[in-house]
């Protein structure tokens, strides 16, 4: 049962929304990063919600290393294709209007694809698949990031935990939008673990001496030093399938990197050579797919859903009550909170009163 009190919908958009805008962010665009960080509340994917809204967007703000004002560059650009440039600025506003012209692409020629770099992070990459299906629309997305991820038969964190994410409309109350990591866990999540002061589970986390680590604070600061990796996806070596996880982590790095020519693996760490702060200059991809250009939206979304509902209806394992496909549980997760408002810890709560009082905002919270 739910015990930590509920914030509004209204109240803490409005709230993260004016702090961006206080820090230089323009009201339209700290709109759009408030509406991404509520998106992954909204599905209870609470390790990239509000609780990153100050130690990811703000803190990096103040420290110089990411830019509230977004200078969307078009560095070139296809009818069905675009790479843009994002200076620096906010990684949401980069995604949105990105995948924005991902859309507009394809609702001309069938498809398009924007590859972005220099940008930081976009938050839940769910959330821009979202925008394809709301246009009847495939989406996907990825993105690399800071190194965390092993590669099979290693202990350097060299990858990211590079989501690879697909979102597909469906005849259903709810689209299926499948996003994950491409290792076992992401670094948001043991952000969340010791935040709430919690271990790490065995097996997600590995140290340069072969051991599973579990300190949640302790792996963070590893995973800075170089001296803890994380799992890919399929586990350690090759029995479990963890090549598997390896080579679609490689596949986002790629995409994420060489059609705009961005940075890379080691590139990624956010530290200059003399271990100074400095931006990540991230790159994400994005395509969007209309469904009505092959045999219509309609077409699509019911044999996705009958697809969908065979799955569910099929033979429970023992002792097992329910089959899921993937945007079930976030969908059951919003038809809770959507009247409530997010649940906020009491880490977040003081988080949220320390932000406020220094911007001089003036918002009052139900926690205090």
């Amino acid at each position: 049962m739910e015990t930590r009190p509920y914030m509004s919908w209204d109240l803490i958009g409005d709230f993260i929304a004016s702090a961006f805008e206080k820090i230089g962010v323009p009201r339209e665009e700290a709109e759009i990063c408030a509406d991404v960080l509520m998106e992954s509340d909204r599905r209870g994917i609470e390790s990239h919600g509000c609780n990153r809204f100050k130690p990811i967007y703000i803190d990096r703000i103040n420290a110089g290393i990411q830019k509230p004002v977004t200078a969307f560059e078009i560095l070139r650009e296809t009818p069905t294709t675009a790479v843009v440039d994002g200076h620096d600025g906010m990684g949401m506003v980069v995604g949105f209007k990105a995948m924005s012209m991902a859309i507009e692409k394809a609702k001309k020629y069938g498809m398009g694809m924007v590859a972005a770099r220099n940008s930081t992070h976009y938050g839940i990459a769910g959330y821009y698949p979202s925008m394809a299906i709301k246009e009847n629309m495939i989406g996907i997305t990825g993105t690399n990031a800071r190194p965390s991820i092993a590669p099979t038969f290693g202990v350097e964190n060299m990858l990211g935990t590079n989501p690879l994410t697909f979102g597909f409309p469906t005849d259903e109350e709810f689209p299926f939008i499948l996003d994950c990591a491409t290792s076992i866990t992401q670094r948001g999540k043991i952000e969340y673990y010791a935040r709430e002061g919690k271990e790490t589970p065995a097996g997600m986390v590995i140290g340069h001496d072969g051991n599973p680590m579990t300190d949640s604070v302790k792996i963070l600061e590893d995973l800075v030093k170089e001296t803890a990796a994380l799992a890919p996806l399929g586990g350690i070596g090759e029995e479990l399938g963890g090549y598997k996880g390896y080579g679609y982590a490689t596949v986002v790095e790629i995409l994420s990197a060489a059609l705009q020519a961005g940075s890379f693996l080691k590139m990624l760490t956010g530290l200059d050579d003399h271990g100074n702060k400095m931006p990540y200059h991230l790159g994400h991809f994005f395509i969007a797919i209309d469904t009505e250009a092959f045999l219509g939206a309609d077409s699509f979304k019911k044999t996705t859903g009958d697809i969908l509902r065979a799955l569910r209806s099929s033979t429970l394992a023992p002792g097992e009550s329910k089959i899921y496909t993937a945007g079930e549980k976030e969908h059951l997760i919003w038809l809770e909170r959507k009247d409530k408002g997010v649940p906020i810890g009491e880490a977040v709560q003081k988080e949220f009163i320390e932000v406020r009082n220094s911007l001089g905002l003036h918002h009052r919270f139900p926690f205090e």
